[in-house]
């Protein structure tokens, strides 16, 4: 019911900054909560942001916090992770998921719709 494209990815130096968009469409996604996740090469996926449905409520895994800002249009239906002080170990393939619970979730398998990512890699 939802398709998702993530756009932003890149390559970067340390320390650099990149904002990535998620674009939603098929619906609205005002009754979705909405994630991002990560994965690196030879490692699982794994959540690192997340919004409620009315971005009234945030979470960040422990590794981007203050690094990293998630937003939502809901207007231009579209998500947003605003990434700042990039480091090498951010490197990853980048994933936008919509949750139709609309409350912040973490576990990947909760999310019902995907984008195809977008590579975000960081130099040293």
């Amino acid at each position: 019911q939802v398709q998702l494209v993530e756009s932003g990815g890149g390559l970067v130096q340390a320390g650099g900054s990149l904002r990535l968009s998620c674009a939603a469409s098929g619906r609205t996604i005002s009754g979705y909560a909405m994630g991002w996740f990560r994965q690196a090469p030879g490692k699982v996926r794994k959540f690192i942001a997340g919004i409620s449905r009315s971005g009234g409520s945030v979470r960040y895994e422990d590794s981007v916090k203050g690094r990293f800002t998630i937003s939502r249009d809901n207007a231009k239906n579209t998500v947003y992770l605003q990434m700042n002080s990039l480091k090498p170990e951010d490197t990853a393939v980048y994933y936008c998921a919509a949750d139709g619970l609309g409350y912040i979730r973490s576990a990947s398998r909760a999310y019902n719709y995907w984008g195809q990512g977008t590579q975000v890699t960081v130099s040293s």
